[in-house]
């Protein structure tokens, strides 16, 4: 059983910055896309960044050109570079695979507020 756990959240304000990681159990996890997920009080559970195990990245309109999305897969880690954040970015942030294929993790909780 695969098992996330996310890290890295917290209080920022805005246009800060933050990175967030996701460390993963298991051998699989360089053969998987992996995403990053994000869900806000009331809202659901959106995709905003996802990358392939070679790399190729893609991102959702709303963090185009301020989020990046890294991966470690020696590391079985993958990362995302939050930048000129805005307090529309607030939730908690998940990673998990694209199809989603494990359980999810606690999340990390990213506030951007003054």
């Amino acid at each position: 059983q695969v098992q996330l756990v996310e890290s890295g959240g917290g209080l920022v304000q805005p246009g800060g910055s933050l990175r967030v990681s996701c460390a993963a159990s298991g051998s699989t996890f360089s053969f998987k896309i992996m995403g990053w997920y994000r869900q806000a009080p009331g809202k659901q559970r959106e995709l905003v960044a996802r990358i392939t195990h070679g790399g190729t990245t893609l991102y959702a309109d709303s963090v185009k050109g301020r989020f990046t999305i890294s991966r470690d897969n020696a590391k079985n880690t993958v990362y995302l570079q939050m930048n000129s954040l805005k307090p529309e970015d607030s939730a908690v942030y998940y990673c998990n695979t694209l199809p989603i294929s494990w359980g999810w993790g606690q999340g990390t909780q990213v506030t951007v507020s003054s």
